[in-house]
């Protein structure tokens, strides 16, 4: 049978760049007898065109100037690895104008201008695939998009900064402090040496917004996004959730009700123990969706890094190639802001259990005066753990969990014990979620 050629231009020869790369160059003979598409990397643009890289590639298709891939109208791929959105957003529109399909890992302009790009790819008949923006190597857009078509989808719990797990299950494993934890993870590679995009649950946010919009069929701003990350988290309070049974995780979460209004939240958030996602450890990912017909479906694997997202990012040209990425795009069908707008739910009216610990004085009427203020704002009790033993002042650590209320109600509660002379500094207040369990019994 006959291959069909596909000449690819690629910008931005970094980490997952080199990745794709070396697939293209190295694994090219496989791809094709499997899929019956060869691929040739016409054009190779990067600022930096000497530093050498572990891959060879053929000469004189290395370069710094990004109109040879423009003007070469032999090159229907164009892939975008630049990151950012300034001129990575500049190079798609690019590569649209010259009549090109996008390929691109680039979570945060898609999060911040998918819109803009997937109108002006239509105008332009066009598409845009972007498999590799989201959760590494785990195919979760397709699986989404067309595995899931049939269902209403109403829950998606992600961990899907690799980052951020390897910090928690470190901690946890470990009872090591964040700074400890976080250092740990710089030296091994799993984080950048400027974590904030990570640790404060940006790079989580940007992906949760692709991940809703797909899920939902909704225009996701960033603005829709509660966002918490994960460097105010101690120790202390790991050990205690443990002793209570859950397991801390940065969770991306993506809930829609029955009126179709969704709530978009990206937090610390303790979950039970023996739940899927409380074994995903290390820089691993994983994202738990829950859809009308299929029940919960879990999907798990390497998050980031070269070749797992350069691993995407091939399956994404194939599927441009093979014509599956137009069709999927001609067919993507979000609904407009205007009517998103009143669909958003205030981050004020979630509800959700919670996990309290404050430090108190440890003198009689202490725990009436807790009871009495999480009552007086109408939140319950599930339960309490207070070690003996004494702190600094006089005081003790005392962990409370409560039924579920409302997120003003906990914040009105946590003021009011932050004035009470019981209590000395901030409560402390990390989320429960209660996944639903979806098991054969």
């Amino acid at each position: 049978m006959d291959e069909k050629r596909i000449r690819v231009g690629l910008v931005g020869f970094g980490t997952v760049g080199t990745g794709v790369a070396r697939l293209i160059c190295e694994e090219g003979d496989a791809i094709a007898e499997k899929t019956g598409v060869r691929l040739e990397l016409a054009c190779v643009v990067d600022v930096d065109t000497t530093t050498p890289r572990p891959v060879r590639l053929p000469d004189g298709v290395l370069t710094n100037d990004i109109h040879r891939l423009l003007a070469d109208e032999s090159i229907t791929v164009g892939v975008e690895l630049v990151g950012g959105t300034g001129v990575a957003r500049t190079i798609q529109l690019d590569m649209l104008g010259a009549g090109k399909d996008v390929v691109t890992a680039n979570k945060a302009l898609l999060a911040e201008h998918g819109a803009e790009l997937y109108r002006v790819a239509r105008r332009r008949s066009r598409c845009i695939a972007f498999e590799a923006s989201c959760a590494g190597g785990i195919p979760i857009i397709a699986a989404i998009r067309t595995g899931l078509a049939a269902n209403n989808i109403r829950a998606m719990y992600g961990i899907v900064n690799g980052t951020c797990n390897y910090i928690l299950s470190s901690m946890s494993a470990k009872d090591e402090e964040f700074a400890a934890a976080l250092a740990q993870a710089q030296q091994r590679g799993f984080a950048e040496a400027d974590p904030t995009l990570d640790i404060t649950g940006g790079d989580s946010a940007h992906k949760l917004a692709i991940l809703a919009s797909m899920a939902f069929g909704y225009e996701i701003s960033l603005d829709d996004i509660f966002v918490r990350g994960i460097d105010g988290i101690a120790k202390e309070d790991i050990r205690y959730g443990r002793e209570m049974g859950y397991c801390l995780k940065l969770l991306a979460i993506g809930l829609k009700n029955e009126q179709g209004k969704v709530s978009l939240r990206v937090h610390p958030s303790f979950i039970a123990a023996d739940c899927s996602l409380a074994r995903v450890d290390g820089s691993f990912n994983a994202i738990s969706i829950f859809g009308s017909a299929v029940g919960e479906t879990l999907y798990y694997g390497r998050g980031a890094g070269m070749m797992p997202t350069a691993s995407a990012v091939v399956a994404d040209i194939l599927d441009v190639a093979l014509g599956n990425s137009r069709t999927t795009f001609e067919h993507l069908r979000l609904k407009p802001r205007e009517e998103v707008v009143p669909l958003i739910e205030d981050i004020n009216d979630s509800v959700s259990r919670f996990y309290i610990r404050v430090m108190a004085q440890d003198v009689p009427g202490v725990v009436a005066c807790y009871g009495r203020i999480l009552g007086d704002h109408q939140i319950s009790i599930s339960g309490a753990l207070q070690h003996e033993g004494r702190g600094p002042d006089n005081t003790v650590p005392v962990v409370i969990t409560t039924h579920r209320t409302q997120e003003r109600n906990m914040a009105a509660a946590l003021a009011e014990l932050a004035r009470s002379e019981l209590f000395a500094g901030q409560p402390v207040c990390i989320r429960i979620e209660d996944i639903p369990e979806d098991r054969d019994v």
